[in-house]
């Protein structure tokens, strides 16, 4: 049995759909209404909240391997939590989501922090594990959608900045071979990258090509961005996640890592591809 946590998130279904059919799957959310992974005879899903350990121990009885994917940059209680729950359940191996910015000794924001410490816990915590540190999503442009359906504007921070966003789908590829085959995969970090740096102007470019119809680019001043930030996440959370916005100006994001083609025996997907297969997003 393998468990992924953040079943109705972007990673946890990618990882769902990658998976099911092949193995038992438990997919563990807070609203099993809102799942979006597959349906089946192997597929369970059921509720359950990180910060409940009683809860996550049950959840976790008779699971091999497990999907870590924690999004409260406020509290360490859930990886604390999660891991216990493990520990004690006889859970073997843990395949854990964090950031690329955790190697990388000028990133002090709040979220880095965070996930550092959260790849301590792991790291201390007496399981196997793997830990998977993406770049950008590429998805992060579906924040775009709903201006370029109506109104054909993309408003972004940083508009000439180049960053190596990667495709969830080949992160989730990758955190499915190590949730299924452990041993090949213990003890490892991966830094997982797109396979070009491209910035916000070029996406809306790609955008315009693909949709066939001109976008304009609007950059937006910080406070703009903030405010933006501010209406999705706590304040400390929105400040930190700017802080890592502005750190990447400076060129530091932009390399490509050769770690994904070389798990993957293929190259990473472009954002010109990812973009093709979400377009009717873009489109209404």
């Amino acid at each position: 049995m393998i468990l992924l946590t953040g079943a109705t998130g972007t990673v946890g279904s990618l990882v769902a759909r990658r998976l099911a059919g092949s193995v038992p799957l438990r997919l563990l959310t807070r609203d099993p209404s809102r799942a979006t992974g597959p349906a089946g005879p192997r597929v369970e899903v059921v509720a359950g909240d990180l910060g409940d350990l009683d809860g996550l121990r049950r959840a976790l009885t008779g699971v091999r391997a497990a999907l870590l994917v924690t999004v409260d940059p406020l509290t360490h209680a859930h990886d604390e939590n999660f891991l216990a729950a493990a520990r004690a359940a006889g859970v073997r191996h843990v395949v854990k989501v964090t950031t690329q910015s955790v190697t990388e000794p000028d990133a002090t924001d709040l979220v880095t922090r965070w996930q550092r410490e959260n790849e301590r816990l792991l790291r201390d915590c007496g399981l196997s594990w793997t830990l998977l540190r993406p770049r950008a999503f590429m998805s992060n442009t579906l924040g775009w959608a709903r201006s370029v359906r109506e109104e054909g504007v993309v408003r972004a921070l940083n508009g000439t900045t180049e960053v190596a966003a990667v495709d969830p789908g080949d992160l989730a590829e990758v955190a499915a071979r190590a949730l299924t085959d452990p041993r090949a995969h213990a003890g490892r970090a991966y830094t997982l990258t797109g396979p070009e740096p491209v910035s916000p102007r070029r996406q809306t470019r790609i955008l315009a090509e693909l949709l066939g119809r001109p976008l304009d680019f609007v950059e937006s001043t910080g406070e703009q961005a903030l405010a933006g930030l501010l209406r999705r996440h706590p304040e400390p959370v929105a400040r930190a996640l700017l802080a890592s916005a502005v750190r990447g100006r400076d060129g530091g994001k932009a390399r490509p890592d050769p770690t994904l083609p070389a798990l993957l025996g293929r190259p990473a997907r472009s954002y010109r591809e990812w973009a093709t297969e979400h377009l009717p997003a873009f489109r209404g």
